[in-house]
């Protein structure tokens, strides 16, 4: 696919997904919805970990409300079911380790695209904002799914109907994401953090994915079934090899993702 809309770029195992539309902030059209699911299908077969970013002042101001017409044509319904759902289901179901690098203001269903990925890391000043009822909607792009489960429904109660802009500190003081750190050190951070999982163990990754999502809906006993046979296919990668001679080797393990 020609991308108009979002950027990516290839580099030492890691996908970068850049949202490219910052005269709008970055807003989500149908065309970037499509670039996003095809970008992020994409990915596992390149790389290693995926980071999804914003281009210019933010990270993404959620629906792009002049996009199919007037807000009185505009089938909400159908627009989620069919561009929403697709692209937001490939975001969390990527078998490799996803992060969302907010830097700076995410709004509506630009702060639930990120809480879609394994991993949120923003700025202390980036800020999330579930800004439905400003306009009379209510939290769509699965915000009412993450919110209560991350941050506990006191909490997304309160985010959801006040619409109030959240800071990047507080949403990591509130578990709604994993960390934030100084703007001025986001950068040297993400790095840090994006590389780490680039030269990791992809495959146990992947399966630790599958278990802390799993264990929601699980039984103790069902939950220990699944860990043993997921440790059993993560005992037969070259990885799990590789790991066991560096510890008793005393070096670090150079891992390839297999």
């Amino acid at each position: 696919m020609d991308y108009q809309t979002i950027g990516v770029e290839i580099a030492d195992g890691v996908a970068t997904l850049t949202l490219n539309r910052p005269e709008v902030m970055n807003a989500l059209n149908t065309q970037m919805r499509a670039e996003i699911t095809h970008a992020v299908k994409a990915a596992p077969d390149q790389a290693r970990v995926l980071v999804i970013r914003g281009a210019g002042e933010s990270f993404c101001s959620g629906q792009d409300l002049g996009d199919g017409g007037t807000a009185a044509s505009l089938d909400l319904e159908r627009t989620l079911r069919e561009e929403y759902v697709p692209m937001l289901r490939t975001i969390f179901d990527c078998p490799i380790p996803t992060i969302a690098a907010v830097h700076a203001a995410a709004a509506g269903a630009g702060a639930n695209l990120a809480l879609a990925a394994d991993v949120v890391i923003a700025a202390e000043e980036a800020s999330f904002i579930q800004a439905f009822t400003r306009i009379g909607l209510i939290p769509d792009a699965g915000g009412t799914y993450w919110l209560p489960r991350q941050m506990g429904a006191a909490k997304a109660m309160g985010a959801a109907l006040f619409a109030d802009k959240i800071t990047g500190r507080q949403a990591a003081d509130w578990g709604m994401i994993y960390e934030a750190v100084p703007g001025a050190q986001f950068e040297g951070h993400l790095a840090g953090r994006v590389a780490h999982l680039a030269e990791g163990p992809t495959q146990a990754y992947r399966h630790l994915k599958t278990a802390i999502r799993e264990s929601s809906a699980n039984t103790l006993d069902e939950q220990l079934l699944l860990e043993a046979r997921l440790q059993g296919e993560c005992g037969k990668t070259r990885d799990f090899k590789e790991g066991v001679m560096a510890f008793l080797e005393k070096r670090p393990a150079k891992y390839e993702g297999r």
